[in-house]
């Protein structure tokens, strides 16, 4: 079994640009590495879950060999962003003192357009599988979520999986969500093997995998006030919620199926 790949980590040196697309404010900033990333903030809106849901994500679809940006740790330091103007900007830097996260930025990268770019089925049955065993709402036809770079399709944004620790008292019952928003998957009538998919992703997204991905989770955004700021107890919870749903995944494979037949 392949071990986990390393989580770099990196210092931001420059904050370039902003992508305005995304709800979060992130932004396309140089870090000493030399690389630019697209950078993920932890006081943007909903904060350090949402930096946990965009790696667990991303983390998920590397080990389903899917193409995903690499992720880094991202550290700002109290001096970076004094000299930034806009002061919303300004504020946000200051909210994200600390540990963040980036995705290496792909430059030239074009939006995937499903009118334009086929997905072959197997493919398209691997992500859809993944998106609902994650609960990713956020992968329709108006927001994909995947860009076209060197002629491959890469997946961006898992931001908005495992919506449930928002409302965190809710995990055991998210977690056996049939997730019905599958139907609105943009790859979803692609997806015409979803029973393989299904097989070849619990051959690869074993228990141990998931309890890798898990504790690769920095302790810093896990000190949850719904856990009562104990890591372990937050890091647990995400932990039984990937694993009975990898168990169960005919409860959301049968959804998956279901939704697909009902649209050809």
């Amino acid at each position: 079994m392949n071990p986990m790949q390393e989580i770099r980590s990196v210092q931001v040196t420059r904050y370039v640009t902003p992508l305005r697309e995304g709800g979060s404010l992130p932004a396309i900033a140089e870090a000493d590495d030399g690389f630019l990333y697209a950078l993920k903030f932890r006081g943007a809106g909903q904060g350090v879950k949402a930096l946990v849901a965009e790696f667990i994500g991303g983390e998920v679809a590397r080990e389903l060999k899917l193409k995903v940006p690499e992720l880094v740790y991202a550290h700002l330091d109290e001096a970076f962003g004094r000299t930034e103007g806009d002061e919303e900007i300004q504020d946000l830097l200051k909210a994200s003192r600390g540990l963040n996260l980036a995705l290496h930025y792909l430059s030239g990268a074009i939006t995937f357009d499903p009118a334009v770019t086929k997905v072959e089925p197997m493919m398209a049955s691997i992500i859809v599988w993944m998106d609902a065993f994650l609960t990713n709402m956020d992968r329709t036809a108006r927001n994909t979520n995947m860009l076209m770079w060197h002629n491959e399709l890469w997946l961006i944004d898992h931001g908005a999986c495992l919506y449930f620790h928002h409302n965190w008292e809710s995990w055991p019952v998210q977690m056996k969500s049939a997730f019905p928003l599958i139907k609105d998957h943009v790859l979803l009538q692609e997806a015409s093997l979803l029973k393989e998919a299904d097989e070849f992703c619990k051959s690869l997204l074993t228990q141990q995998k998931l309890h890798e991905i898990v504790n690769l989770l920095p302790m810093e955004w896990l000190q949850y006030e719904e856990a009562q700021g104990d890591p372990e107890a937050a890091r647990e919870v995400y932990l039984q919620f990937l694993s009975w749903r990898l168990k169960n995944s005919f409860t959301f494979l049968k959804t998956a199926l279901d939704a697909r037949a009902a649209g050809i």
